[in-house]
């Protein structure tokens, strides 16, 4: 046997390589210039590259051993060298070596440790040097040697990853049951099943923050290993927190997505700032003692939903004898009070907008803000105010805008003003107490639905594009632990509404149209696209809908004002929701300012600035607003099962599907176009079946169609 270092393998010779993480012995029968045939322990043959051999060789005994004596060779190498690497302290090498040299080969390592060492002893120097990969890197010939610093990270990274395995350990069996309870396959979990306390605050979290963020990278390779062997579903964590308890059944997750709190948790380290914000109102109230009052001491109103809890705007309006309008608009005007820049602010920035889901009404201010800006009845509250004349076909004649303070007399809703405005014939479902209410304004009501009907004329000769679909009632029943859906009309309140939804229109085109002349930067809401002309008028027809808004892009929030064409006007910019809207209370800000000071709250850069913000936070709340409704409509489809008919209304068709609009819910279908007659055409009257349906993933199928 010869013990010296060996410069190249040749039969006879020890050889190491690794195999998985393990450094393996092998006894070479034939090398060549590249490869070499080695012989393993248990006596398997095998080809390898030379360069992938490790680099101590050794040491090198007579090529024409026998199979057996080869066999106790490697044994007894093999021992030596386990026994060896079990006496070293790798550590203490390290310390030595680090600071002196920046790589260093085995056998220079080998010999911090042993006088003279052997092959054995250097390979077993190697062996603990690859396995303390906190402390070396094997870049062969040699190793790296890592300093202090790297030294302290890696052992992090590695009680990190230790600490990862340790939990999916625990982890791994706790949420492959939790997926059982999902998939029906067991029962909920005891307590007694459950993780300890430790642990399952860790899961909680790792659960938790895949629900705000499907695609977090916090603790990522701790989710890998706990899920690795469950189904890859994008709605994996939302299915385990249901089936854990953390979550209700019908969680509404796009909350969690947009950090959007459902409750009124988040208010409360705000309690400060909102107490000093009612201060200031409360002290400007005191030293603005004058009311405004509405054309020739006419009384405010407010219509508005009977659920309506956030009162935004209210109206003044009389006719002259000469046919012209008087029109006083009052809108809520927190923004004269608000503190922008403060966490308050930040957390309503945030928030974006209210949102009003079958479940709750989800305010974007803090409850109290809410009732204290409010256009309450009988309650004096700060208002901008939009004091107009307008001519007996509707042109605006005069407006003077102004800040002030208002006592609205009655809050309406839309049943009670509907059926005073239809009078004997109304056919809407009203309350006695409804109807009680808004009789004492009847004049004033037909003097607003005949405005409103001259402004919408105005809007639909200027090209607006104006549809009209009924507006469906979500209801939800909880019982037993069980939420049914219902599903039916609302009732049909056009003229209330097209009283409301025309000065609303109008006083945001006429705020804008104000600002842009004095140069007060907005945000400005816009739809600039050219129409064929006779896209323009009132559309109710499912399919004459569905083909008209397919060339209506979405409209857009720019600082450059353009037209809005499917409202029909040149300027438009939201205003008249400061309660319910971020985008309102900004540019509700920049025009009291002004008519405080001469000058907006912030400049056309300073706005520009917070646009992207304010677009990312609204976009993320009105994927709320579109998409919950939705849920629970197929929610409502899922629970009635597929041996229901329903009417359905072809909208559009081609050779592959045709898409069918479902009045009750206001959503729409595809369906396979073999599952029809021959003769398919948009504004087709059929009936469909509905098959499964996946609230959860917004699939709904339809399983037949039939002529009606």
């Amino acid at each position: 046997m010869s013990d010296s270092r060996v410069a190249f393998p040749t039969p006879g010779c020890l050889v190491e390589c690794m195999q998985g993480n393990k450094p393996v012995l092998y006894w070479v029968l034939e090398s060549g210039n590249d490869t070499v045939r080695i012989l393993a322990l248990g006596g398997k043959e095998s080809k390898l590259a030379v360069s992938r051999l490790l680099p101590w060789y050794g040491p090198v005994f007579p090529a024409d051993k026998t199979r057996e004596a080869i066999g106790k060779i490697l044994e007894e190498h093999a021992r030596r060298r386990e026994d060896a690497a079990n006496g070293i302290n790798i550590l203490e090498i390290w310390d030595l070596a680090q600071g002196e040299v920046p790589h260093a080969s085995a056998f220079w390592l080998a010999e911090l440790a042993w006088e003279n060492p052997d092959i054995d002893q250097v390979a077993a120097m190697g062996h603990a040097a690859l396995a303390c990969k906190t402390h070396f890197k094997f870049s062969p010939p040699d190793f790296e040697i890592y300093d202090a610093a790297t030294v302290e990270k890696k052992t992090a990274e590695q009680d990190a990853m230790r600490e990862r395995e340790a939990l999916a350990s625990i982890g791994g069996e706790f949420f492959r049951n939790l997926w059982a309870v999902t998939d029906r396959k067991r029962t909920p979990l005891t307590a007694e099943e459950f993780p300890a306390a430790e642990h399952t605050v860790v899961f909680e979290r790792l659960l938790r923050d895949r629900l705000a963020d499907p695609e977090t990278q916090n603790d990522a390779e701790t989710w890998k290993l706990l899920t690795k062997s469950l189904p890859d579903d994008p709605h994996l964590p939302l299915l385990l927190a249901v089936a854990w308890g953390l979550v209700p059944e019908h969680h509404n997750f796009w909350l969690d997505r947009a950090g959007y709190e459902p409750d009124e948790a988040w208010t409360v380290p705000l309690a400060d700032e909102v107490a000093t914000l009612r201060a200031s109102v409360a002290a400007a109230s005191d030293a603005e003692p004058e009311t405004a009052s509405g054309p020739g001491g006419a009384p405010f109103i407010s219509i508005d939903p009977a659920s309506t809890a956030d009162f935004d705007d209210a109206f003044s309006l009389a006719k002259n004898e000469d046919g012209t309008f008087s029109l006083s608009l009052a809108f809520a005007c927190p923004a004269r009070f608000w503190p922008f820049g403060g966490a308050l602010d930040k957390a309503v920035c945030r928030r974006a907008s209210s949102l009003y889901l079958p479940e709750s009404d989800l305010h974007m201010m803090p409850q109290e803000l809410v009732i204290a800006f409010s256009l309450l009845e009988n309650e004096r509250r700060p208002v901008g105010l939009l004091e107009m004349t307008l001519s007996a076909g509707g042109e605006l004649l005069s407006l003077a805008p102004r800040l002030a303070w208002v006592t609205v007399a009655a809050n309406l809703t839309l049943p009670g003003c509907q059926a005073v405005m239809d009078g004997p014939n109304a056919t809407v479902p009203v309350t006695a107490r409804q109807i009680t209410a808004a009789a004492p304004y009847a004049a004033m009501l037909g003097h607003g639905l005949e405005l409103a009907r001259i402004l919408q004329e105005r809007r639909v000769a200027a090209g607006a594009v104006i549809t009209e679909r009924p507006d469906p009632d979500v209801t939800l029943e909880h019982e037993d632990g069980k939420t049914t859906v219902s599903v039916c009309h609302a009732p049909s309140t056009p003229s209330a509404q097209m009283v409301v939804g025309e000065f609303m229109i109008l006083a945001n085109n006429a705020w804008a149209s104000w600002a842009a002349e004095r140069g007060i930067p907005l945000i400005f809401r816009t739809q600039d696209v050219t129409l064929p002309k006779e896209f323009s008028g009132i559309w109710t027809e499912p399919e004459d809908i569905a083909r008209i808004v397919k060339h209506l892009p979405p409209s857009s929030l720019e600082l450059d004002h353009r037209p809005h064409t499917g409202l029909g006007v040149a300027i438009y910019a939201p205003l008249t929701s400061s309660i319910r809207r971020y985008t309102d209370l900004v540019n509700t800000a920049q025009i009291a300012t002004y008519l405080q000071t001469g000058a907006p709250r912030l400049d056309r850069q300073q706005l520009a600035s917070l646009q992207p913000a304010m677009s990312s936070f609204a976009e993320m709340t009105g994927r709320i607003q579109r998409y919950r409704p939705r849920y629970w409509k197929l929610l409502f489809y899922k629970q009635m099962g597929d041996r229901m008919w329903w009417d359905a209304v072809v909208v559009e068709e081609n050779d592959a599907f045709a898409v069918l609009w479902l009045p009750l819910t206001q959503i729409a279908v595809r369906a396979r176009r073999k599952t029809m007659g021959e003769k398919v055409y948009p504004g087709e009257r059929v009936k469909v079946r509905i098959g499964k349906v996946d609230p959860l993933r917004n699939e709904i199928r339809v399983m037949a169609v039939s002529e009606q």
